[in-house]
This record gives C-alpha cells, sequence and structure tokens, in this order.
C-alpha cells in the first residue's frame, strides 16, 4: 500500500498503510511539513520502537485497531468471541481508499479482514478543514455462527510529551467538574453507565504538556459522540505507547450480530492544539459552526415559566407573564412541565400527552395565540422517553417498560423508562409528538426532557441501552423531519445529555438545572470547552437561586447569563420597575452584542488568583470583542489586579471601556481607576501581554468589558 499524510489546518495524521497489517498512526498531532515520499517513509521507519530485552523479537505495532496478535499488551480496541472461540483476530489490509471531496475534507476508508475469525472491519477517517478528525469502525460477521461483541473502541496515539490529564465529572446541579492529574503507567477508564451521557461525563478527556491551560501549552482530545453508555479512556503502556480513545459501553449479550450483520462505532472525535484548551475550543466550534443544520437565525432570547408557576398553571397568570416578557424584549415564551393530562406534581401524568381538559378547558390555543399575538415565539417542555406509574398509559400498558421480566427497576422522580425499541410503544410517542405539534402549529420549540438514569434497562430480557439509544434518535429524527421548523432544546435533569451526538438533533442543550450565576460560571466554562456560547441555554434566574439558596445581584446573574443562548427563568411578573428596567437594559446589551458572542472565537483567561476568572468572545476579523472579569471569592490581594485580555490582533489599537449600556456593579467607584470613565486606548499585543489593572470586586461581582478597534 503507501504512507499517507493528511493535513488541515496545522493539524497532520500521517498513517503506514504498507501492510500487511491495519494501518500504524506514525503522528497525530502538530503539521510535520510537505513531506514527499522519501520523507514521509524515512519519518515512519524513524518512529519505530527498538526491540529490548525480554520482549518481542519485533516491535509490536500499535494499529488503529490494537490487536494482541500484533503484540499489544493493552486494552483490546476489539473483544468479543463467537462461543469462546475467534476471540483474537489479526486483520490483514484489503484495501484503502483516499477521498478529498468539495468541503475540504480529507477521508480515509480502511477495509480488512481476518478470514479465519470470519470478520471484516472497516475503519472510517476524516480530517475536517479545522484540523478536527473523526474515527469509526464498523465490524461485519462473515461467519456462518453469531459472533458476540463486547467492545469496539477506537484509539489514537499520543506522544510522551503529555504528562497531564484533564477530565470532567460532576452530578446533578454541578456538571463539568474539572479534575486534573499526572498521567502515569496504565488505564484511566472513564465509564458511563447512565444510559444518557450523564452529570458525571467528560465531554473532553485532554491529555497535554505539563502546565498547559487555556491559552498555553500542547494538547490532544476526544469525545465520544454517543447518548447512552460509553467509555472514555487513557491509557500509557510500560513500554511506551500512550492511547486516547472511547466507544460505546456494551453490556453483555447487547450486541449479538448474526450472519452478515454488522455493528458500527459511535464518532470519536480528536482535536489537537498547540496554543491550550481554547485552542481545543476553536477547532470544535468552528467544526460545529459549519454544520449545515447549525442554527443560522439569531438565537432567541428566552423566558422559561418553570420557576415562575411551577405547576400552577393558570392563563391569566401565563398571559401576564407573557406580557411583561415582551416588554423586556424577551422573543420566546416556554411552558415547561404541568400541562398535560393528570400533571398536578411530579408523581403522575407522565406518558399521557394530551392537554389536561380539566385545567386548560379551551386548550393551549389561547395561550398560544397570546404568547404569539406579543411577537413571540411559542415553545413546550415535554419527556416523552418516561412514565409515571400513575398515568393511563402505564395502566394500560405496563409491558411497555424497559426492564428486566417480572420486576421493574428502582424508581427515579416517580418515573419509569419507556421501551421505545418496542414498535408499539414508540409509534405511541411518535404519533402524540406529530399530533401536538400538528394540532398546534404555533408551537416552534420543543424543551425535550429526560429526568432519569437508565437502570437495569431490558429489552425483552435482553440489555437494551444500546436499541433505546438508536429508537431515540430516530425519534428525534423522524419528527425533525415531519415538523422541520420547530427547535428542539436537548435538556436531561439539566446538562445529563451533552454529547456531539445529540447536538446533531437538537439545537441547544441546557447545561444544567442550577440557576445559581456563581455555580454556572463553571459550569458554562467548561460546557464551553466542546460547545460554542450559541448551542448553550444561559438564564437570568431569580435573585435567591431555587436550588441553592444562594443571593445575587441582578448584575451578577445577568453577566453570567450573557455568554450563550441567552434567557431568563424567573417570576417577572413580580419584580419591581427598577428590576424590570435593568433587566430589559441586559436584554437589549445581549441582543445589540449577539452577533460577536455567537460567531466569535471564545477565550479563557489564564489568571494566577484562582478566584478571579475572566472570559470573553472576540470577532472572526479581530474589530472588537467582550469580556468578563469576576470575583468568585475573597483572596489575599483587595483587587483582582492586572487581568489581561487575550484573542485580540497585537498589531492593533483598541478602545477597552465597561459597558454602558447596563450599571456597573454598584460598589465600583470610578474614580478609583481612570481608564473606568472613559476607556483606554491600547494594542492587542499590550492588553494580552500587560492587561488592565481591575476594580476592586466583591465576592459573586462581575465587571463587563467591550472592547472596539480604535479608529
Amino acid at each position: 500500500m503507501t504512507i499517507l499524510h493528511l493535513r488541515r489546518a496545522r493539524t497532520s495524521l500521517v498513517l503506514d498503510a504498507r501492510g500487511p497489517g491495519l494501518p500504524r498512526v506514525v503522528h497525530w498531532g502538530g503539521d510535520v511539513g510537505d513531506l514527499d515520499d522519501d520523507g514521509l517513509h524515512q519519518l515512519t521507519d524513524a518512529t519505530v520502537p527498538p526491540v529490548v530485552p525480554s520482549s518481542f523479537d519485533e516491535p509490536p505495532v500499535l494499529s488503529l485497531l490494537p490487536e494482541a496478535s500484533a503484540g499489544w499488551g493493552g486494552r483490546p480496541g476489539l473483544a468479543g468471541h463467537r462461543d469462546g472461540r475467534d476471540w483474537s483476530t489479526a486483520f490483514r489490509l484489503d484495501d484503502l481508499d483516499v477521498d478529498q471531496p468539495a468541503d475540504g475534507a480529507a477521508r480515509v476508508t480502511v477495509r480488512a479482514a481476518d478470514p479465519a475469525a470470519g470478520l471484516t472491519l472497516t475503519i472510517e477517517i476524516t480530517l475536517d478543514p479545522y484540523g478536527l478528525l473523526t474515527v469509526r469502525h464498523r465490524l461485519h460477521n462473515d461467519g456462518d455462527s453469531a459472533y458476540e461483541l463486547r467492545e469496539l473502541t477506537p484509539v489514537l496515539p499520543v506522544p510522551p510529551v503529555a504528562t497531564e490529564l484533564l477530565d470532567l465529572t460532576g452530578r446533578w446541579c454541578r456538571e463539568r467538574s474539572p479534575q486534573r492529574h499526572p498521567w502515569q503507567q496504565g488505564a484511566w477508564v472513564r465509564e458511563g453507565r447512565h444510559g444518557r451521557t450523564g452529570h458525571d461525563a467528560t465531554l473532553l478527556l485532554v491529555a497535554g504538556t505539563a502546565g498547559f491551560g487555556f491559552g498555553h501549552g500542547e494538547v490532544w482530545a476526544v469525545h465520544t459522540a454517543w447518548s447512552g453508555d460509553h467509555v472514555t479512556v487513557a491509557e500509557r503502556r510500560p513500554t511506551g505507547e500512550s492511547t486516547l480513545g472511547g466507544g460505546e459501553l456494551l453490556a453483555p449479550g447487547e450486541i449479538r450480530l448474526g450472519p452478515g450483520e454488522s455493528y458500527e462505532t459511535p464518532l470519536l472525535y480528536a482535536v489537537w492544539s498547540d496554543v491550550g484548551l481554547d485552542g481545543l475550543s476553536d477547532v470544535l466550534h468552528s467544526h460545529l459552526r459549519a454544520r449545515p443544520g447549525h442554527p443560522r437565525s439569531p438565537r432567541p432570547v428566552t423566558l422559561n415559566v418553570w420557576e415562575a408557576v411551577y405547576f400552577d398553571h393558570d392563563l391569566d397568570r401565563l398571559r401576564t407573564l407573557a406580557d411583561r416578557a415582551a416588554q423586556i424584549g424577551v422573543e420566546r415564551f416556554v411552558l415547561d412541565d404541568g400541562w398535560f393530562r393528570g400533571r398536578r406534581d411530579d408523581t403522575a401524568g407522565l406518558g399521557d400527552w394530551y392537554v389536561d381538559e380539566g385545567v386548560w378547558p379551551d386548550g393551549l390555543q389561547p395561550l398560544i395565540d397570546h404568547v404569539t399575538g406579543q411577537g413571540l415565539q411559542f415553545g413546550l417542555w415535554v419527556e416523552p422517553e418516561m412514565v409515571n406509574p400513575d398515568s393511563d398509559l402505564f395502566r394500560a400498558h405496563p409491558d411497555w417498560l424497559l426492564a428486566v421480566p417480572e420486576r421493574l427497576p428502582p424508581a427515579w422522580r416517580n418515573q419509569q423508562v419507556l421501551d421505545l425499541g418496542r414498535p408499539e410503544a414508540y409509534a405511541y410517542v411518535l404519533e402524540r409528538l406529530d399530533a401536538l405539534l400538528t394540532e398546534h402549529p404555533g408551537i416552534s420549540y420543543l424543551k425535550w426532557d429526560q429526568n432519569r438514569d437508565l437502570t437495569e434497562a431490558g429489552h425483552h430480557g435482553r440489555p437494551g441501552v444500546h436499541g433505546q439509544t438508536l429508537a431515540v434518535y430516530r425519534l428525534f429524527d423522524q419528527l425533525r423531519s415531519r415538523h422541520p421548523s420547530v427547535e428542539i432544546e436537548s435538556c436531561s435533569s439539566g446538562g445529563a445529555r451533552v454529547d456531539l451526538a445529540i447536538l446533531a438533533r437538537t439545537d441547544r442543550v441546557w447545561a444544567s438545572d442550577c440557576n445559581d450565576a456563581l455555580e454556572r460560571l463553571s459550569i458554562q466554562r467548561w460546557t464551553g470547552l466542546l460547545l460554542p456560547p450559541e448551542l448553550v441555554g444561559t438564564h437570568i434566574g431569580p435573585q435567591r437561586s431555587h436550588t441553592t439558596n444562594r443571593v445575587h445581584d441582578l448584575g451578577f446573574r445577568a453577566a453570567t447569563a450573557l455568554f450563550g443562548h441567552h434567557g431568563i427563568e424567573w417570576d417577572i411578573a413580580s419584580i419591581s420597575a427598577a428590576e424590570q428596567t435593568e433587566l430589559a437594559a441586559w436584554v437589549a446589551l445581549h441582543k445589540r452584542l449577539r452577533p460577536l458572542l455567537h460567531a466569535g472565537r471564545v477565550v479563557r483567561v489564564d489568571h494566577p488568583d484562582p478566584a478571579v476568572w475572566a472570559h470573553g468572545v472576540v470577532g472572526g476579523d479581530k474589530t472588537q470583542g467582550v469580556y468578563a472579569v469576576a470575583r468568585l471569592a475573597t483572596s489575599a490581594t483587595p483587587s483582582p489586579g492586572a487581568v489581561r485580555l487575550p484573542g485580540l490582533d497585537p498589531e492593533r489599537r483598541y478602545r477597552v471601556r465597561p459597558v454602558t449600556d447596563v450599571p456597573l456593579p454598584a460598589t465600583i467607584d470610578r474614580s478609583t481607576l481612570a481608564w473606568l470613565a472613559d476607556g483606554v486606548v491600547l494594542t492587542g499585543a499590550a492588553l494580552a501581554r500587560v492587561g488592565l489593572q481591575m476594580p476592586a470586586l466583591h465576592p459573586e461581582q462581575s465587571l463587563v468589558l467591550e472592547v472596539v478597534e480604535a479608529g
């Protein structure tokens, strides 16, 4: 065969496909230059490890699918058997196609077979124009008996200079909590066994050089694009090899390939940067924004009424909320949980997707008409994958549950899971959602929730998470094909279903059920590692947080919510006139900055004081930017000190000043710093390398700065 060199956006992938086995990744990372065939051969030969004492007589080969037959002693890329046989493979390269389509990507398709094991393997690799790499495996059973698959996981090598690992964990209302440690020998395995992505899922598993940060260091990262059980792995072998990988986590007996059947892994997304974590985000955000289905219209400012009314659905009260929302500048009104039959609290009604005639005697149309008459879009909450035992659906079809025979999984929020792998259950849910949207064409948005883990998820006595995940994808896809103008939000107890597979079918995610602005700073920062701001719902909550009981002033709450798909989750009908005026000013500020916030480059500041956070967005043409500096807590110094503002053109001059649309935090005295009054003009290099002295901020206060190129 040959040695391939894929190059895009300062990223190189070099594959040794000379055979006879599967291709070896010679290099994945920074661009190695325009190498000719001789240069590629010399590079490839120079990266073969030596033969060492007490080892194989020839150097083991780490291929695109690690195999014991090639001397790999770590986690296998493929694990399975045929009634105890064909448990080890030795794939041989059959064919290799290289394609460079019009979209600017480079694609390689590898085909290999192991006739003795009766298996064919196809590997698809794409390097997109932004430097994002995707890998997917497809296994086909050529044998005349069933093959039970236990694991099929794409992996990529990482060089030994990567000595630290960073990943994310969390819980309900505290998603995306970073954890970091040295990368030592062994396997760091992150398994998600929730039947959904999970509150504790690591959006990216990052390996990097010592001390890497947001703006510095060389980093490699992977993301497993799958909304069911999954695994993400970093492994460092005593023999020197290091790998990152991920795939679906399969239960025993879950994938049993009959003769002629195939299994396809989720996409593994892989990205490299030599300018730190922000560089990873640059690549991922650019990729997502270039998708054909990425939202193109301005993201509407959203009012969700959950924390205003909860289950108390009163038409007049909701009309008043809609009127106030229109006055403030809201563009979308979302009616949350409680509109359907029997749903007066969270113990009943799930599954009965009919408008509750007792609460809505004239149906939802009067409210929809009033909302849309105010110029607002109308949205509705649904949770179609779940069912309450106290529901007509459950009483009629107790056999429609995702469960093992003869017992129910432990209850969670008084609900169970519908088995959407059952055609009749799937058809019911699709019909109800389709009818709801057909009968109410004014519904232009669904907040699609999923509020529990899939525990002991059985389908006809076999493990059912894989089938359930695919069925949910089909449900999204079919519903969107029938109602292409309806947007959908992925919510799952807040942020428990955030991954690039669900984002292929939805228009934004709800990052967390926690609207506490202090908690949200961290949640949004780390969710933004993967997703651009326009895909992440960020709402202004009430003064006293519903989930933490913490109290924040409006300026801090609004500054935190500014940097995303902006919204409000607050009883705005009961706020004072002064609060209404200030809230309207923040909404207007977001709208003014929205073209920048939802298209620019995200930057995060590496500040030495962990109690001081700063972040921003810089326009693609680098003529403007907006930054926020927040104090999280007190620290040894009274002020944040000098805060650098990265991302601007080092040669251009910029005027920096606090935004004038909204009031400064009340405790800031403009006279304490000369530049606060009229701004300051400095080069991008000075702002990035020296920065600006910030005023003293009390804990849980933010200052928003606007940067505009000076004429």
